[in-house]
């Protein structure tokens, strides 16, 4: 079956139930590669991600010089090279679909004595890239795109790069993390001010290899010229891949699941929040520590919800959940309005226009506008959806048709596997009507 041709047939199943191993965090996964592959030393890392994007991740790397062990599934052994000890690859590095892995290591690349091209799939090539490439560009990098700001990355290496003191305009994390990579090379030192506090991986991490780093909510700062130690990293379950059962779980009646060890970085939690303003009954057990990350289970029962004003402060904490809010919003009582997400119109897709779309094709009222959207819920009917090749709207609307009462067909589906390979077989293992 080629890529473009995957779809599901999703109807609604059984109450859901069990105990679900969610996949490893995306970000984390992509980040512990890269800081393992700089590190003086042989890192290991247990619970990495195996997803479409991470594997790219890692693949780079190997092009890079470094040489990455996979004994087993979800393991990495990565044998660091140091920060200056990464070679010039052969050829383009393909990062997928993931804007994360080129936008961290455009900033990392910057720094480099060599040059480097950036490529990825249709989706990556186009997402803006300016975002980055300025701030870059204002520390001494030279990087060249296409003439609307989009990849490929042409960067041109050999640039001696100067700590910059930035003001983000944006609430990303990847911008953020661009520009901490290259400071980790430029001389003097390099700070970042968001308008909003975004989710501080880069920061936990670059701390936990060592790195001298001050971070708070809404800033960072360290010293470029540092070098970075090997250390073992366990990843924690993916809180945007558990999202999707945190929603279905409290849309479907008589259902229970429990989610083990989901990284509940508070800077990634904004669903969470959201979920429980409305009424959700989650419980939060077994709390820990991983990889520097807190964790716990999270335990969700059905409970009806309610429609609500989602606050602005929570968006930036939110944002690839969406998907999984606005099937959640269609389930409610009441109407739910979003503002401030116009970040949600440059991710894999226009995901505020996708989500639309693809309610209102089973027959939910959504008032879309430039930023948010109001959703007026109801039944949900039948229908076919076109997920436009993002992971995440595909999965929203397998959990939207358990509440559908017709059949639900989503095309596009391949690009689930960038960030969870596994959705449909935990989906149906625990209740969902789901079938390619």
């Amino acid at each position: 079956m080629s890529q473009q041709s995957q779809h599901w047939v999703a109807t609604a199943g059984q109450p859901l139930r069990g105990t679900l191993d969610i996949p490893g965090d995306k970000s984390v996964s992509h980040r512990s590669v890269m800081f393992a592959a700089l590190a003086d030393g042989v890192s290991t890392i247990d619970g990495f991600l195996e997803g479409e994007d991470t594997r790219a991740t890692a693949a780079i790397f190997s092009q890079l010089g470094v040489r990455i062990e996979t004994p087993s599934p979800s393991r990495r052994i990565v044998h660091g090279v140091g920060v200056d000890g990464l070679k010039a690859a052969d050829g383009p590095l393909d990062c997928g679909n993931a804007g994360t892995g080129m936008r961290l290591l455009a900033g990392l690349l910057a720094a480099q004595a060599f040059d480097s091209v950036l490529v990825g799939d249709a989706s990556l090539s186009g997402r803006p890239m300016r975002r980055i490439t300025g701030p870059l560009a204002q520390m001494g990098a030279k990087i060249d795109t296409e003439a609307d700001g989009t990849p490929p990355l042409r960067i041109h290496g050999g640039q001696a790069l100067a700590g910059i003191d930035f003001a983000s305009p944006v609430a990303s994390a990847q911008v953020k993390s661009a520009v901490l990579l290259a400071g980790l090379y430029a001389h003097g030192h390099t700070s970042v001010v968001e308008p909003h506090p975004t989710r501080d991986y880069t920061e936990r991490m670059l701390s936990a290899f060592g790195a001298e780093i001050e971070f708070s909510p809404g800033y960072a700062r360290l010293r470029g010229g540092q070098r970075l130690r090997a250390t073992d990293i366990a990843v924690p379950a993916d809180f945007s891949s558990a999202a999707f059962f945190l929603v279905a779980a409290s849309i479907v009646p008589g259902s229970e699941l429990r989610l083990r060890a989901v990284g509940l970085n508070p800077r990634r939690t904004g669903l969470l929040q959201a979920l429980r303003l409305m009424g959700a009954d989650i419980r939060e057990e077994n709390p820990s520590t991983h990889g520097g990350e807190p964790v716990a289970d999270l335990v969700v029962r059905h409970a009806p919800l309610q429609g609500i004003q989602v606050p602005e402060e929570l968006v930036p904490d939110m944002i690839d959940e969406f998907p999984a809010l606005f099937v959640a919003a269609a389930c409610a009582q009441g109407p739910t309005v979003v503002t401030g997400a116009a970040e949600l119109r440059v991710k894999e897709s226009d995901r505020l226009a996708a989500m639309a779309t693809g309610l209102r094709t089973l027959g939910v009222r959504v008032d879309e506008t430039p930023d948010g959207a109001t959703i007026h819920p109801g039944p949900l009917g039948a229908g076919t959806i076109e997920s436009h090749h993002d992971h995440r709207i595909s999965m929203a609307f397998a959990v939207a048709a358990q509440r559908a009462s017709g059949e639900v067909r989503v095309n596009d589906v391949a690009n689930v596997a960038t960030s969870f390979p596994d959705f449909d077989r935990l989906a149906r293992g625990c209740g969902f009507g789901l079938h390619r």
